[in-house]
């Protein structure tokens, strides 16, 4: 989705816990759900 919105060199960073300690947590882990980062450049 992003580099068809024009971004390049687009990268994702490793999977990161976001849910510790939340209210949902029990179920995050259940779905393997995770957190990531994105980096990516637009030209111009």
């Amino acid at each position: 989705m992003l580099e068809d919105t024009g971004f390049t060199d687009v990268v994702i960073g490793p999977p990161v816990d976001t849910f510790g300690g939340a209210g949902g947590e029990k179920n995050a882990r259940a779905f393997e759900v995770f957190g990531y980062a994105f980096l990516a450049r637009k030209p111009g």
